[in-house]
């Protein structure tokens, strides 16, 4: 029955892996980063449930798994100041048309992907933002000029 702890200890290194990562890294995967991403699974579940391929196991894995996701979730609504550490905070990488150079560092973003991300929106240039935020989720909203 040592199924729940390894699931719990799976969760929390996954949560963190995904943390260390970044946002940008997730929101913008290569076909390469989805078989990593499936080999990671597959390595996870070897450590959780070892030799058990009982039904048992599948349900008490999966149910910890969920259990831990419902509760990550109950506790950043519930307690605001845990949010940021929980879900992270939005960042701003163009303020009136300035790109926030330090802040693209911190997230590993070059000035080239941001422009890329800003045609994908119909933006030509980032002279016309006047603010861009990376999202908690990875996506960059952008507030064009004169909005």
């Amino acid at each position: 029955m040592d199924i729940v702890p390894r699931a719990a200890l799976a969760f929390l290194f996954i949560f963190m892996l995904t943390r260390i990562v970044g946002r940008r890294e997730l929101s913008s995967m290569e076909p390469f980063d989805l078989i990593l991403l499936v080999v990671l699974g597959d390595l996870v579940q070897q450590g959780v449930t070892q030799s058990d391929y009982s039904l048992t196991g599948l349900v008490l894995a999966a149910g910890t798994m969920a259990l831990l996701t419902v509760l990550i979730s109950y506790v950043s609504f519930r307690f605001p100041r845990a949010r940021p550490l929980l879900d992270g905070l939005p960042i701003v990488v163009i303020q009136d048309g300035k790109v926030l150079e330090a802040n693209l560092r911190r997230e590993r973003m070059t000035k080239a992907e941001l422009a890329l991300e800003a045609r994908l929106q119909q933006i030509e240039s980032l002279d016309q933002v006047s603010w861009a935020i990376l999202e908690t989720s990875g996506q960059i909203s952008f507030v064009p000029k004169g909005s």
